[in-house]
């Protein structure tokens, strides 16, 4: 399997091209960002915009919120640098961890801001965790639309124009381009966030005899984007932060240690110095395992890349960590087996169907014996609870 000679990306990495030597276009766009872009410019055009959404409102804008390094730092800046009053818009996508949960007590009750918070219906989120597995061999659809569709909706209700992101996709894959503007809009959207499936198809592909609760078109309501012409109405502007200031992921991440007593986490698959990364959600190893089996890499490859971009790490250090980390059998995939009521070797015969070419994914048998040799220390506190009255009694 051919990987970038500079970072150490495979080719199954969606969206991702090579050039003449080999060199990735994710480091391509990075190289860009450190050297072509007058970063200058855009922090006045940011203050522009920041200028223009205090208008005395009952609040300036939208932040987005999960708990992890990006979107807390993005609050910091919204509220320290930008000096405005935002809305904290937080879907809870079923799997927060207690770390998190005191993060962001601390963060919120530090910088005094108002937070709104929504779950789901965790019936509803069980069928679309099978459905989106099944038929795009990620099971996380209903987070990846939920988190990007719900806060619009809020936007909408509460009449706040502007809603403001963290990092650009550009940091991280090739759907965008540090060269062009990227606005988290419905293209956007439909392009990168739902997979392909929109919630109106999603109604009619789940299979409403798994269990008791019949899904409706009004129950997919939180994943679907608003309409074209309500966000007009508002003239709603939705826009990456990490479009206007040099996006940093370690300098940052000491920022909101030190300003907001942000803790890390141990991480299933994820080297202990990477203690920042993906601390908000107990399903994130199950979601690494995922890509591994379908693409060839996990979250070490996708860390250590960054690093090596960033000048802070070798090829040959990030090498190592990777064999040592990507594709270990993590103990939180037991629970996700609970949750969705499949077998070990059904959700391998799944997931094989997506796998990317040239990789060839594991059997049953290799998944087995290459188990995580330890859990994170909260572990145990994971829940269990699938919503069966047959399964938690």
């Amino acid at each position: 399997m051919k990987h970038c000679t500079k970072c150490v990306m495979p080719e199954t990495a969606e969206t991702l091209g090579f050039d003449h030597a080999g060199v990735c276009s994710v480091c391509k766009q990075v190289e860009f960002k450190q050297e072509s872009i007058d970063w200058a410019a855009r922090k006045r055009d940011l203050d522009a915009i920041a200028d223009a959404a205090r208008n005395g409102a009952d609040y300036d804008c939208i932040v987005p919120f999960s708990g992890g390094k990006d979107s807390t730092f993005t609050l910091l800046y919204v509220v320290e640098t930008l000096k405005l009053k935002p809305l904290v818009v937080r879907f809870d996508h079923g799997f927060m961890r207690q770390t998190l949960i005191e993060n962001n007590t601390r963060t919120f009750r530090t910088l005094g801001v108002d937070v709104h918070t929504f779950t789901p219906n965790w019936q509803v989120v069980r069928k679309l965790m099978f459905e989106a597995l099944r038929r795009r061999g990620d099971f996380c659809w209903h987070c990846h639309t939920g988190i990007f569709a719900y806060p619009m909706w809020v936007a909408i209700e509460k009449k706040v124009p502007l809603v403001i992101w963290g990092e650009p996709s550009s940091e991280y894959s090739s759907f965008y381009g540090y060269d062009e503007a990227e606005e988290v809009d419905e293209r956007r959207f439909n392009t990168i966030v739902n997979l392909g499936i929109n919630a109106e198809d999603m109604v009619g592909m789940l299979d409403n005899s798994v269990n008791s609760y019949k899904v409706e078109a009004r129950d997919l309501r939180p994943f679907t984007y608003p309409p074209t012409k309500d966000l007009r109405a508002l003239k709603l502007r939705s826009m990456c932060l990490g479009s206007y200031i040099p996006w940093d992921v370690r300098k940052q991440v000491d920022l909101i240690r030190d300003r907001l007593g942000w803790q890390g986490d141990e991480v299933e698959g994820v080297p202990p110095q990477y203690d920042y990364e993906k601390i908000e959600c107990f399903m994130q190893g199950v979601r690494d395992y995922v890509k591994f089996l379908k693409r060839g890499f996990g979250r070490t490859t996708h860390l250590t890349s960054i690093d090596i971009r960033n000048g802070r790490m070798t090829r040959e250090e990030a090498e190592d960590l990777v064999k040592h980390y990507d594709g270990k059998r993590p103990g939180s995939l037991d629970i996700f087996l609970r949750y969705l009521g499949l077998s070990e070797a059904d959700f391998m015969e799944i997931v094989k169907t997506h796998a990317v070419e040239p990789h060839s994914p594991p059997d049953l048998a290799w998944a087995q014996s290459n188990r995580m040799n330890q859990k994170p220390r909260d572990f145990d506190q994971w829940s269990t609870v699938v919503g069966d009255r047959n399964l938690d009694r």
